[in-house]
C-alpha cells in the first residue's frame, strides 16, 4: 500500500544523509518529491537520476527569506499544492563555548533554526488554502539533553521544538499538523569524525544497543506524513533507540 499516493512533498537537505533516505521512501510510497541541497550537487544529480522522473531539486540558500518564498511560489505554480514539507536541513559547527567562535554560533542558528521558518511561513499559505498538510521539522536527541560542546547545535534543535509546538496550536484549526522528530546517534557523514571509542560509549548507552539506520528515521517521517497520523500533532518522536 502507497500511504502517499499523489502527495507533493518538500524535504529539504534532501540530498544528505537522512534526507535521501526520507526522499527515496517518499517516493516509493507514491509522492513526488521537490528536495533542495545547498553544496552537495553531485549527490542532488544522483539522486535525480535514481529516482527520475518522481523528484526535482533545487539549490537554494534556505536563511534567506526571500529565496524562500520564491522557491515556494514555484512549486505552487507548478502543482497548484503542497501536501507535505519536511524540514530536515542542518549543519554542525562543534565547539566548547570557550572557543566558539561568533561565526560558528551564527552559521548554525541561521542554517538549522532561520530555514524552518522561512520555509514553514510560506508553505502554509497553499496548506491553508487546501485545508490540509503535514509538517515535520527535524530536531536531535541534543536538543532536548544538551551536548558538551554543541551549545549553538543544542539551541537550534530545542527552538525547532518550541517553534513546532506553537505552530501546530496556530494551524490546527486549519487541519494542518506540525510534528518534530529528534533522532539520537544515526549513522552518517555528520557524526563520522568521531572517534571509535566515543561511538562505543554511545552505544552503550542506547538500550537497543546500536546506532540508528538512516532509514528509521525515514520510517518516522513517512508516517507523520500519511494519513496513519492524521490525528497527531505538536509531538516530538524520540527515534533514538530508548537513548531518552
Amino acid at each position: 500500500m502507497k500511504l502517499l499516493n499523489g502527495k507533493i512533498a518538500i524535504v529539504t537537505g534532501g540530498s544528505g544523509d537522512i534526507g535521501k533516505y526520507i526522499v527515496r521512501t517518499f517516493v516509493q510510497h507514491g509522492a513526488y518529491v521537490i528536495f533542495t541541497f545547498f553544496s552537495s550537487k553531485n549527490n542532488a544529480i544522483k539522486l535525480s537520476y535514481e529516482l527520475k522522473n518522481s523528484v526535482s531539486y533545487y539549490e537554494i540558500d534556505l536563511k534567506n527569506l526571500d529565496s524562500s518564498k520564491i522557491f515556494v511560489k514555484k512549486i505552487t505554480d507548478k502543482f497548484g499544492r503542497i501536501d507535505i514539507l519536511v524540514n530536515n536541513a542542518g549543519i554542525i559547527r562543534d565547539n566548547f563555548l570557550l572557543k566558539m567562535s561568533e561565526k560558528d554560533w551564527d552559521e548554525v542558528i541561521r542554517t538549522n533554526i532561520y530555514s524552518v521558518f522561512n520555509l514553514t511561513k510560506y508553505v502554509i499559505f497553499p496548506m491553508i488554502k487546501q485545508k490540509n498538510g503535514s509538517i515535520i521539522n527535524m530536531s536531535s536527541v541534543v536538543g532536548i539533553t544538551g551536548n558538551i560542546g554543541q551549545s549553538n547545535y543544542a539551541a537550534s534543535k530545542a527552538g525547532i521544538i518550541g517553534f513546532t509546538k506553537s505552530i501546530a496550536k496556530e494551524l490546527g484549526k486549519k487541519n494542518i499538523r506540525c510534528n518534530v522528530i529528534a533522532p539520537g546517534y544515526i549513522s552518517t557523514q555528520m557524526n563520522s569524525h568521531f572517534q571509535f571509542k566515543i561511538k562505543e560509549e554511545w552505544i552503550k548507552k542506547i538500550p537497543l544497543r546500536r546506532a540508528g539506520h538512516p532509514q528509521d528515521v525515514a520510517n518516522c517521517s513517512l508516517f507523520l506524513a500519511s494519513d496513519l497520523s492524521n490525528y497527531i500533532t505538536g509531538s516530538v518522536f524520540n527515534v533514538n533507540g530508548g537513548m531518552i
